[in-house]
Formats: structure tokens, C-alpha cells, sequence
């Protein structure tokens, strides 16, 4: 008896273009999203005063990488099934600059990020994704000890 059920793992091109999509951070090539998001990919949720499609997360990754030249993406783990992936990762960066109201501190920061995202014939189409922006509050001690 055949088993029709078998699920399809993410293919070596998808797993290509969920590497190249973070690889931009760490190249500081933001363009790098038009080769592997579709023009209509959507970002959710969207950041306050965010453009839609690709353009919209270039934007934010030039000013970061600009604000923070060593900031990078480190990849844990991918995992997922054919056009559907979910990514654990790690947005590192050293907080010498002022960011989201929070003063320098000059450490090294490491932020989680967790994001889910659908491929078609190879491209991304959608990203969710949740960030650990309250790890930042609590490395860099702007989240006052025992207050919790």
C-alpha cells in the first residue's frame, strides 16, 4: 500500500534563498532581497512607517547596518517543508549608538529572531517574524533588575 501522505522537505534552492535572504544583513547588500523575495513580498507585521515589498526591509537594513557596521545574522536553525520554512536565528551587533530610545552601552547584543516564511518556485512571499527586543532591554540594563 502506497502512503500518499509523505510530506516534502524544504528543497536545496529554498534553503538557498532563506541563506541569501539573511546573507544580505552580513554582505551589506540589502539589493540582495529583489533575487529572492517576489516584488509583492509581504513583511508581517510591518515596522511603524515601513514600505511594503522588499524595498521596505532594504530601507531598515541600510539604516542598521549603517547605524551598526558589524551587525550581522547568525542561523541556527532551518527547518520546514517544501515552501513552507521556519528560522531561529540571532540578529548580533555591537550597541554603540542610541537605538529604540535605549542608550548606548557598547556590548555586544545579540537579538532573537524567529520567523516563518512561505516560498513559491523558489522565492519568498511572505515573512512573519518576531524579534527579542526585550532581550535588548535586559543586556543592555535599560530594563531596570527585579522589576519583573
Amino acid at each position: 500500500m502506497e502512503n500518499t501522505n509523505l510530506v516534502n522537505g524544504l528543497t536545496q534552492e529554498e534553503i538557498g534563498t532563506i541563506e541569501t535572504f539573511y546573507s544580505a544583513w552580513k554582505k551589506n547588500i540589502p539589493e540582495l532581497l529583489n533575487e529572492v523575495c517576489t516584488p509583492d513580498w509581504q513583511d508581517i507585521p510591518l515596522a511603524p512607517d515601513q514600505q511594503e515589498g522588499p524595498i521596505g526591509l532594504q530601507i531598515i537594513m541600510s539604516k542598521l547596518i549603517d547605524t551598526f557596521p558589524d551587525i550581522e545574522v547568525v542561523i541556527h536553525e532551518i527547518f520546514g517543508t517544501h515552501e513552507r520554512a521556519g528560522v531561529r536565528a540571532e540578529l548580533k551587533f555591537t550597541h554603540n549608538k542610541d537605538l529604540l530610545g535605549i542608550p548606548s552601552t557598547n556590548r555586544k547584543v545579540a537579538i532573537a529572531l524567529h520567523e516563518f516564511h512561505h516560498l513559491k518556485n523558489g522565492k519568498l512571499t511572505h515573512t512573519w517574524h518576531l524579534e527579542d527586543w526585550f532581550g535588548l532591554l535586559m543586556q543592555s540594563g535599560a530594563w531596570p533588575a527585579g522589576t519583573l
